[in-house]
């Protein structure tokens, strides 16, 4: 992008769209660059990360929500949970906003070509869960079965609610839907997760398993990964919370000698095995 790696790109909104309400809600925000140069050749994969920031407010990292398969615009999922991303919840169709990365590495779709794919997420860990989703379902010729796994604490926290009802009318993805107490008229899973994971019951012959969400849900999510059979590189998550400056330089996102930032933030279990290990 800019010589100037901290220099970002102006964006402007071109649509706002609430996926949840309330106090931690959610917004879908995408983002077209105003230089037409650069928005016809902005490369990415699934997996990467953007830094959105907003003058005068600073700056916050975010996966990049939308498929590189999905031409002229990026999109970004917010959840609101802080300065930056409360203004950003304020912000309008037609503001402009700072744009810099794409960074960090992303999920191997070529390794994964021919693989049956199990998605598994919670709350806004929906998020680059979604772009690879996107980018699958594009190239469905390339991959094998596909199970989505998705909770949420009520119905009303359900992120992407109209994509999933999507979902559900596709014959080639089988989609699982859960909420973590019961509600009248909720005909799916109630209970976490990790429990509804082991209800699905995947099969790991020929298949790669991809989980985001909050931190304890993804720890219970491996444990039952291993107990339905999954060795350590057939599961991967991505750590882009962890993330700060993007480019290695402020430290703040180093575990041993890698930084997410650079080496990540996708990472097999394997490979968060050995990070967690150097902590």
């Amino acid at each position: 992008m800019s010589e100037n790696p901290y220099q970002p790109n102006l964006a402007t909104i071109e649509n706002i769209k609430e996926e949840v309400g309330g106090e931690r809600a959610i917004k879908t925000f995408r983002l077209k660059f105003q230089d037409k140069n650069l928005q016809n050749n902005f490369m990415f994969q699934p997996g990467q990360c953007a830094m959105v920031s907003l003058l005068g407010k600073g700056e916050c990292m975010f996966a990049i929500s939308s498929s590189p398969t999905k031409k002229g615009y990026i999109e970004v999922s917010v959840m609101r949970h802080g300065k930056v991303t409360k203004a950003l919840h304020e912000a309008e169709v037609g503001d402009v906003v700072g744009v810099r990365g794409p960074y960090g590495n992303n999920f191997d779709m070529k390794g994964w070509k021919g693989k049956n794919i199990v998605f598994i997420g919670g709350g806004i860990g929906q998020a680059p869960l979604r772009c690879l989703i996107d980018y699958v379902l594009d190239n469905k010729k390339d991959y094998g079965k596909l199970d989505v796994i998705y909770g949420a604490r009520t119905t009303e926290d359900i992120s992407f609610k109209d994509e999933f009802a999507e979902l559900e009318k596709r014959k080639d993805v089988s989609v699982h839907l859960s909420i973590d107490v019961k509600e009248d008229g909720w005909k799916k899973f109630v209970g976490f997760v990790p429990d509804n994971l082991l209800k699905v019951k995947p099969s790991p012959k020929n298949t790669i398993a991809v989980t985001c969400g909050p931190p304890i849900m993804i720890k219970f999510v491996i444990q039952n990964l291993e107990k339905l059979g999954f060795n350590d590189d057939q599961i991967f998550t991505t750590l882009e919370m962890r993330m700060k400056c993007g480019i290695g330089k402020c430290g703040r996102c180093n575990i041993g000698n890698l930084y997410v930032c650079k080496d990540g933030p996708v990472f097999s279990y394997r490979e968060l095995k050995k990070l967690q290990g150097e902590r």
